[in-house]
């Protein structure tokens, strides 16, 4: 029993009778005071880190380096490159921002909407971005979304699908990137009133405000509606930054209206500043997105509006060829990979590209074009003594049949 009341803190030198309680060890001791400063200490360094830097698995590079990166796996578009470069670095150079006087200036969101047609890269920008900083990336349909009560699903099972790609670690999943595709499905049906409510448009606009804005939501992990005993998880989504993006299929002629009604008067200008007919969504302002269905209060929490431009044929097929993970290269290491030396003459490439142009099928159809030329090749040659494939134009022919094209026409 002495010899227990001779024990003392290895730290401070207390005795055992001088402390309220002091834990044993092998070789040292700790009285509770020592164990609450250590717990000061290792609080206030964490404090220190997390403000002075994002995370340890982010990571954070400058504009330059952001477009640089995305040029390794994106086609053209160098504007909407750009803009989000800016965007997702002044985004995450927000994060790193202390607050040590109430008189701070308040960096706000740069949440981006990003509009262009089909197969143009919007999808792929985003999960590019999101892989170069390695952060959290969940897409979400905005056509399944309605407003709480109705079928269908709640605009908080955005953040559920985030958490999952976090694994449920709720730090990391506030600090990630949340990709809401179909943006131009939930626009506003109309005017006119009606007896039926607006569940799957204008409603979801309204629940999609305070995600966007920043402010913490309770989260089913699961899903929501399906498993109604579980818990909540309480998610903030101030540091969340959110990319929309959508087809807008008919504003281009909302912009055309707008673009002819300033050319009208003395002061006309368009005469002067010749306007690209074919491509008039490069000409898109706040005020378009207004016209076609969006509510001004969700515009004005995606304040940075970009464009995608129409892929023409020189764009398609430096896709097929020239991107870090460009679908040729695709198809030569799955080749490889069975010992086959697989090649695409360069007629071969030129009418792929002009199948797609004809049956505007964009850059998402040249892997459908591919997958049916090929897959007669992948079916057979991992079983047959050849060990080369070369692709011509004839052999290509005669893989896409009019029944194929049909098929594909039909799918876009």
């Amino acid at each position: 029993m002495s010899k227990k009341e001779n024990l003392e803190c290895s730290f401070c030198g207390r005795k055992k009778s001088e402390t309220d309680l002091l834990i044993a060890g092998l070789d040292a001791h700790i009285c509770d005071q020592c164990i609450e400063q250590a717990h000061g200490i290792v609080k206030e360094e964490i404090t220190e880190v997390k403000s002075g830097s994002l995370s340890k698995d982010l990571m954070l590079k400058k504009p330059l380096e952001i477009k640089e990166f995305l040029d390794q796996y994106i086609i053209g578009q160098e504007g909407t490159k750009k803009a989000m470069a800016v965007a997702v670095y002044n985004h995450y150079k927000r994060l790193l921002q202390v607050k040590d006087d109430e008189n701070d200036v308040e960096i706000e969101k740069s949440n981006i909407v990003l509009v262009g047609d089909t197969g143009t890269g919007k999808t792929l920008v985003a999960r590019t971005i999101a892989k170069m900083l390695n952060v959290p990336f969940s897409i979400v349909d905005a056509t399944v979304l309605t407003q709480a009560g109705y079928v269908g699903e709640d605009v908080e099972s955005i953040l559920s699908r985030l958490l999952q790609a976090a694994d449920y670690d709720v730090e990391k999943a506030e600090k990630g990137i949340v990709f809401i595709d179909e943006i131009d499905k939930i626009a506003r049906k109309g005017d006119n009133p009606s007896i039926t409510r607006d569940v799957s448009g204008e409603g979801v606009q309204q629940a999609l405000l305070k995600l966007l804005e920043g402010s913490v939501v309770n989260v089913a992990p699961k899903g929501g509606r399906k498993h109604p005993e579980q818990k909540f998880i309480e998610v903030n989504t101030k540091n969340i930054l959110f990319i929309a993006g959508g087809a807008f299929s008919g504003i281009d002629k909302i912009i055309s209206k707008r673009l002819n009604m300033q050319a009208v008067g003395f002061s006309a200008s368009i005469k002067e500043d010749k306007i690209d007919e074919d491509n008039l969504v490069q000409y898109i302002i706040p005020s378009d997105l207004k016209d076609f269905g969006l509510i001004p209060e969700i515009i004005g929490r995606l304040p940075v509006l970009s464009y995608m431009i129409p892929l023409d044929a020189e764009a398609l097929r430096r896709i097929l060829t020239e991107p870090k993970n460009s679908i040729v290269k695709q198809y030569t290491k799955l080749f490889e990979m069975d010992g086959i030396n697989f090649s695409v003459k360069n007629e071969a490439l030129q009418y792929i590209v002009d199948k797609a142009i004809e049956y505007k099928l964009g850059a998402r159809g040249l892997r459908s074009l591919c997958e049916a030329i090929l897959t007669d090749a992948m079916f057979e040659l991992p079983s047959s003594e050849e060990k080369e494939l070369v692709v011509t134009k004839k052999y290509a022919e005669s893989k896409l049949t009019k029944s194929t094209l049909k098929k594909l026409r039909a799918a876009s």
